[in-house]
């Protein structure tokens, strides 16, 4: 049965109102504490990952009805990581031949409450067999939960890799992204040797949420034990250039040593290196991206940015796509839960034919 509008609108409101933070790490599970405690996961996870990697099998299904599926994804960053899951979840359907309907939509992270309303209540009342959001904030699991208890439609969440424990006897079909702690630990491991010692760093989050926790305290936690490097300043800067920019400058100003920028996300770290070569100090102060997409790596080569850990970007889609073909062809129980793609750290000093390499297989279906 469609969800009503009515009821739509409901679950909409319970979600925007719901502002503060999730708690914390300690309410979800890390990837390797989930497949450990799940070991019959460990299996069906690497034979999901094989299936990311190959291509596509032709449909196997004898339901020819269009499966239809709704996406929901935040919109106004610089990020190309949004709009390139879309590409390559249609470009694997397109692929494997399954019928399917994909409506996508695009939604600012400061948008108003209202404009939010009617495009969640908008998406509902359409009853999609797939809903695909993110879980960052306690406003997106508010909704998530109510949607939960139902039947349809059925939930993947993208960005996210951590499963809730309070959710261990309903799931979504599928966690899907790539490990924020994983790809924040091959960035703490490569730091070191570019920035020498000692190390005063400037610590520059996102919004509060889940994403911020996982990326930016997890640094934090990793290099605490490391002499060599100091946090002298913590902001968010809820993704908005200005703010960074003059978080950046401020810090500047206050910490004339400092000579690294922990950036938590691609918009940050393109901010901060504006901001630097502003007050003339892009020479001497580091700055990390987070994630590889374009615009990055573009800095990357033009040697405004140093590194990079760069995700396999479309191994997102591919996996939305290839959970819902499972799923569709009553192979449930080979969707593993939870699925991380792969990472690779990049730097000004990684070979031209290798970053080559790299881009071809992680954009492989959105270029």
């Amino acid at each position: 049965m469609p969800i009503s509008i009515r009821l739509a609108r409901r679950l909409t409101l319970a979600l925007l109102f719901s502002w503060p933070a999730l708690a914390g790490e300690a309410e979800h599970w890390s990837l390797q504490d989930y497949l450990a405690r799940f070991p019959e996961k460990q299996a069906r996870s690497e034979a999901f990952s094989q299936r990311i990697r190959a291509p596509a099998e032709p449909w196997q299904g004898i339901d020819n009805r269009p499966v239809r599926i709704a996406m929901l994804s935040p919109g106004g960053q610089l990020s190309d990581y949004w709009r390139r899951n879309h590409r390559s979840l249609a470009a694997r359907l397109d692929e494997i031949a399954i019928p399917y309907r994909l409506d996508s939509h695009f939604v600012a992270q400061h948008s108003p409450i209202r404009e939010q309303e009617r495009l969640l209540a908008d998406i509902l009342a359409q009853d999609p067999d797939y809903l695909v959001l993110t879980l960052d904030s306690r406003r997106h699991r508010v909704l998530i939960e109510k949607l939960l208890v139902r039947d349809r439609p059925k939930l993947i969440l993208q960005n996210i890799t951590t499963p809730l424990k309070a959710w261990q006897q309903r799931q979504p079909l599928l966690y899907v992204g790539f490990d924020h702690a994983l790809g924040t630990r091959q960035l703490a491991a490569s730091l070191p040797a570019l920035a020498g010692a000692p190390v005063h760093y400037l610590m520059l989050y996102g919004t509060r949420g889940h994403v911020s926790l996982a990326r930016g305290d997890e640094f934090i936690r990793l290099m605490s034990g490391n002499p060599d490097f100091h946090l002298r300043q913590q902001v968010y800067t809820d993704l908005e250039p200005e703010k960074t920019r003059a978080a950046v400058l401020q810090a500047l100003s206050d910490i004339p040593e400092l000579n690294l920028i922990y950036a938590s996300t691609t918009d940050i770290a393109l901010a901060s290196i504006q901001a630097l070569e502003l007050a003339g100090r892009k020479a001497d102060v580091i700055v990390n991206g987070w994630g590889g997409g374009q615009d990055e790596l573009d800095a990357l080569r033009q040697g405004r940015l140093d590194l990079t850990v760069m995700r396999m970007n479309d191994d997102s889609g591919v996996a939305i796509a290839e959970a819902i073909r499972l799923d569709r062809e009553g192979k449930t129980d080979a969707i593993p839960g939870v699925y991380s793609g792969d990472f690779a750290v990049v730097t000004q000093d990684t070979p031209l034919a290798e970053l080559e390499r790299l881009k071809a297989y992680a954009f492989r279906y959105s270029r």
